[in-house]
């Protein structure tokens, strides 16, 4: 029943992210890039840009761009219905970077901001996966025992009684198999909003933070030979292995333990490799959110065993 649930889940999900994405804008089969920042532009951006570069390609390529309102006045909207994915998800996050862009008067910091306003509201749902975490070590004894009493036990009978006593030994320590999936089906939306936003809002990819343009990738910023954009992909690397470390479960045998953590590593290599061609505006979005991770993570640890002290 609970397979079924997430499956459920996961395939509305899909039907939903299908009605909408970004579109990359394109010449002869090949991606356009702003010549300026090495960033792909996208042909359905949310907002009129600034930069005369940008402006020009876009008339290059027929984009009205008089259709689009400018940045600092898109509403959600704006530009029509694009679908449930896009109206539910993307246009909301673009508008509140936005607001707190303008409030602040900087978007790379409205990023930041938003990003962990999110993840704050957010709290008391993804404190409930890093709580599973504590209590499956707590189980993880009785875990154990329980395998080694029904090592080399095949019959369907044995497998019943097996299940039957892990979920005794799930509800004496609060454990809901279920809320592990909790924090994959929140940060997995909420990172392709985020990236959508970004890379379809001028305010981002014509953007500075602290000297760091926002719509570069580390790779293009180093043929350039600027080579101080290799911070974002070394705490890219940190905040994922730190937050897949605090976050990770405890298994119920040492086969997959070994599981568990090859697949850590081979998702921890992957996304430092990506980190390499993502925009710095997406990568300030996954060090924040996964820096936040790691905090709250934290938090739970030492309240717990405070309170296991007490």
């Amino acid at each position: 029943m609970k397979n079924k649930t997430v499956k459920i889940i996961t395939t509305l999900f899909v039907a939903i992210s299908l009605t909408g994405c970004t579109k990359i804008l394109k010449d002869d089969k090949k991606p356009v890039q702003n010549p300026e920042t090495g960033q792909n532009l996208v042909s359905n951006i949310l907002c009129q840009p600034e930069n005369e570069t940008t402006i020009d390609i876009y008339k290059e390529h027929n984009i009205d761009l008089e259709k689009l309102p400018k940045c600092k006045n898109y509403k959600i909207t704006s530009n029509g219905y694009e679908g449930l994915w896009t109206t539910l998800f993307v246009k909301p996050i673009a508008r509140l970077i936005i607001i707190i862009g303008e409030l602040v008067k900087n978007y790379g910091l409205s990023v930041i901001i938003l990003t962990l306003a999110i993840r704050g509201v957010l709290y008391p749902i993804t404190k409930k996966t890093a709580m599973q975490s504590e209590n499956m070590k707590k189980a993880k004894p009785k875990l154990d025992k329980l395998e080694q009493k029904y090592k080399g036990k095949t019959d369907q009978e044995s497998m019943m009684q097996k299940s039957q006593e892990m979920m005794l030994i799930y509800k004496e320590n609060n454990i809901n198999p279920l809320s592990g999936c909790l924090f994959s089906l929140i940060q997995i939306p909420l990172f392709f909003a985020f990236y959508e936003a970004l890379n379809r809002l001028p305010v981002i990819f014509e953007e500075n933070f602290l000297g760091f343009q926002l719509g570069t990738s580390p790779l293009t910023a180093f043929k350039s030979g600027h080579w101080l954009y290799i911070i974002f992909p070394i705490l890219v690397c940190a905040a994922t292995f730190f937050s897949f470390k605090l976050n990770q479960t405890a298994s119920m045998n040492s086969e997959q333990e070994q599981q568990m953590k090859t697949m850590m590593n081979v998702s921890i290599i992957f996304i430092t490799m990506a980190s390499f061609t993502m925009s710095t505006g997406i990568e300030l979005y996954w060090i924040f959110s996964n820096g936040f991770t790691i905090f709250q993570n934290l938090l739970v640890k030492r309240r717990k065993k405070n309170a296991n002290i007490i």
